[in-house]
């Protein structure tokens, strides 16, 4: 089999199971496998880079995104649906149908699970993925391409090539499980967490970083097939027919939808899914009702905002109410003191809670939520339980307004509320709590790896004084581990401590151990330094590549470095202002973690380049160079690349669809090049 032959059939080997895993939930491999295909086709793409093509699955992630999303009209605007709330609203709804159709039969809909997502459209020519956009605000919408390119739900070609420019609209969003990971990441990293899945879907849908989309699952359905005028496409009579369109073009089409004829099916179909929906890996809240027959929709036509053929049923959300026992505070690895609501437990969308979210010190207060309120309680998409709101008319006599604690409960720090935050914090360095937290985010698998040094373990170190600090963790030895204990669930349900053991110990020992040859990234962001996430810290390792070069930053110059802004920049500078945090840099040092890269960072500088001393500036995107590759390009040659523009930039590089740095450039009189000027500009230094 020749190169070529292998390459093409590894990319249908893997859109397979790309289709079997991402679509169908029906997996034929394990990972490994998968991951040993994509292996094979990267070194043969490597090797034969002439047989590269765009629809290669090895093309989901590319660069960074430029600095903003450029701006797209749609083939045909993206209207919205009118809302129906209950089974007499459906039926008035399909009495304004038959009405405008003059039927006397019962008129045939599709119905179709309501997906809690963001909307999308996706435009193939001749058969090719060449853009994905918002839905903006209905006329035009934001190019995401880059970003949409990363969800393997979407094929990049399409299976019989239509032969036609076409718009396919459908859905973008999160299943359940990757939603509840993804805020359990911002919860350790000190960031707020997402109020529900489809606000989720939309902030990683917007993102400048392709390969942190990448990382968070997104998935997708599509719906709606839009013909472009004066284009050939297959000709389909119905809704139901256009859905089984999509489905052979092995685009993901959600199975569940069904044909009703008359509103008494389309009702037994919203009741079934209305009990049935917490089966599903995703959120739905309600069922799009759809006229089948494209005929009877030109017919319908549509209002400004809405088609007169479409409604979406809303499910009734489904709330509980129970005595609020208790308000606590939780203390996170970043000193956020966050109440919290203990309750009688109560069941809520199919599962029994017992603590609610109370978001912050001010919504309680303006809800004037009180212990031993009997409040109303709801599932926030589904998943996260929160309080809604107290019941006043049921309150205790005797019942007074919450405060927020003055001193920390788990060190006695006095609480300090920054000004312009809603959240009050303990500022302690060394409360148990804050440790505890930090130490598990340090030992995370997206931080320093630590397997085996999780929740219970890190508790015993820290009640027991074994661990003061991260440094710590790298004294431990096997005998002092071995004789721990945890907690063991027996056959009969008691739960008993059993001793750690050596085996056990020897595994974290070694994973310890390995941890100390960690990229600089996974310490940086390991820290727990403020507003710094993953990508942050791979931002700040390129730039500087040691510790000791970015302990030493300024301000200013940590704002230079591309993606870092003021907030983030001044987060940093502190951090490593607090003398005990310095403490603690040298002593992970002196513990042998390593504190610098192993290979030359991506932005050392020649010195004495032709660029020594030049400052340029990114803006828009390059067709033959990623912004990383650029950036480098420069560096590698003694510049250096900031994010904004000034009197002392040397010159503004301007590619495609570029933003208002190209403006205040010319408005500053400092040069602009566009790109030939700067492939000269890079290739004959």
């Amino acid at each position: 089999m020749t190169p070529a032959e292998r390459i093409a059939e590894l990319r249908r080997l893997i859109r397979h199971h790309e289709e079997r895993y991402y679509i169908l939930n029906e997996p034929e491999i394990a990972d490994a496998e998968f991951d040993a295909l994509m292996r094979e086709l990267v070194r043969l793409e490597a090797e034969h880079p002439d047989l590269v093509t765009a629809d290669s699955p090895t093309r989901r992630v590319g660069g960074r995104s430029a600095a903003g999303f450029a701006s797209v009209e749609h083939a045909e605007p993206m209207l919205s649906l009118d809302n129906a709330y209950s089974e007499e609203e459906l039926g008035a709804f399909d009495d304004r149908v038959r009405r405008g159709l003059g039927a006397d039969e019962p008129v045939v809909y599709v119905a179709e699970l309501k997906i809690d997502g963001v909307s999308i459209a996706l435009t193939y020519e001749d058969g090719l993925l060449v853009r994905g956009a918002t839905r903006g605000d209905g006329v035009r919408g934001e190019d995401v391409t880059a970003n949409i390119r990363t969800i393997r739900a979407i094929p990049l070609r399409l299976v019989d090539n239509p032969g036609a420019h076409l718009e396919v609209r459908g859905e973008v969003y999160f299943p359940r499980k990757a939603f509840q990971r993804i805020n359990a990441q911002r919860e350790e990293a000190g960031e707020p967490t997402f109020a529900n899945p489809r606000n989720a879907a939309a902030g990683t849908l917007r993102n400048l970083d392709p390969a942190l989309v990448a990382t968070r699952g997104l998935r997708a359905f599509v719906y709606q097939l839009v013909r472009t005028e004066g284009e050939e496409t297959p000709v389909v009579h119905s809704h139901a027919d256009t859905l089984d369109l999509l489905h052979r073009w092995k685009l993901p089409v959600e199975p569940h939808w069904r044909r009703c004829a008359g509103v008494d099916e389309l009702v037994a179909f919203c009741r079934e899914w209305d009990g049935r929906r917490r089966t599903l890996d995703f959120d739905t809240d309600g069922v799009v009702i759809k006229v089948d027959r494209l005929a009877d929709r030109r017919l319908l036509g549509a209002t400004s905002k809405c088609p007169r053929w479409a409604i979406a049923f809303k499910f009734p959300a489904e709330q509980k109410t129970t005595r609020l026992m208790a308000i606590e505070v939780d203390v996170g690895r970043t000193g956020a003191v966050t109440p919290f609501a203990v309750l009688e437990p109560v069941v809520v969308a199919g599962s029994t809670i017992s603590m609610a979210t109370l978001h912050n010190a001010d919504d309680i207060a303006r809800k004037d939520i009180r212990e031993g309120d009997w409040v109303v309680v709801e599932k926030a998409g589904d998943v996260i339980p929160r309080v809604v709101g107290p019941i006043a008319s049921r309150r205790p006599p005797d019942s007074v307004p919450w405060r927020m604690p003055a001193v920390c409960p788990r060190c006695g720090a006095a609480l300090h509320r920054p000004e312009g935050e809603v959240v009050w914090r303990c500022e302690n360095t060394s409360c148990p709590a804050k440790l505890r937290r930090g130490l598990e985010h340090f030992a995370s698998r997206s931080a320093m790896n630590i397997e085996g040094l999780g929740e219970a373990l890190v508790a015993q170190l820290v009640d027991r004084g074994l661990v003061r600090d991260y440094a710590d963790i790298y004294t431990l030895t096997e005998e002092t581990l071995a004789n721990l204990t945890s907690p063991s669930v027996r056959s009969d349900g008691r739960t008993i401590d059993r001793r750690f053991g050596e085996k056990n110990a020897a595994k974290v020992v070694a994973e310890i151990n390995r941890s100390r040859t960690n990229e600089l990234w996974r310490v940086i962001y390991g820290l727990g330094i403020r507003h710094v996430g993953e990508r942050a810290a791979r931002v700040l390792q390129d730039a500087f590549g040691s510790m000791a070069a970015l302990r030493a930053a300024s301000v200013d110059a940590l704002q230079e470095t591309p993606e870092i802004g003021p907030v983030l920049a001044e987060s940093v500078r502190n951090w490593f202002d607090e003398p005990r945090n310095q403490q603690l840099i040298e002593r992970l040092g002196v513990e042998g973690v390593r504190m610098d890269v192993l290979a030359e960072p991506r932005a050392a500088r020649r010195e004495g380049g032709p660029l020594t001393g030049r400052t340029y500036v990114l803006t828009g995107t390059l067709a033959s160079l990623t912004r990383a590759q650029a950036t480098e390009a420069i560096e590698r040659l003694g510049g250096t690349v900031t994010g904004s523009v000034s009197r002392k930039t040397s010159a503004v590089i301007v590619g495609a669809d570029a933003g208002t740095k190209a403006e205040k450039a010319r408005a500053l009189g400092v040069p602009t090049l566009d790109e030939a000027a700067f492939l000269a500009l890079v290739k004959v230094q």
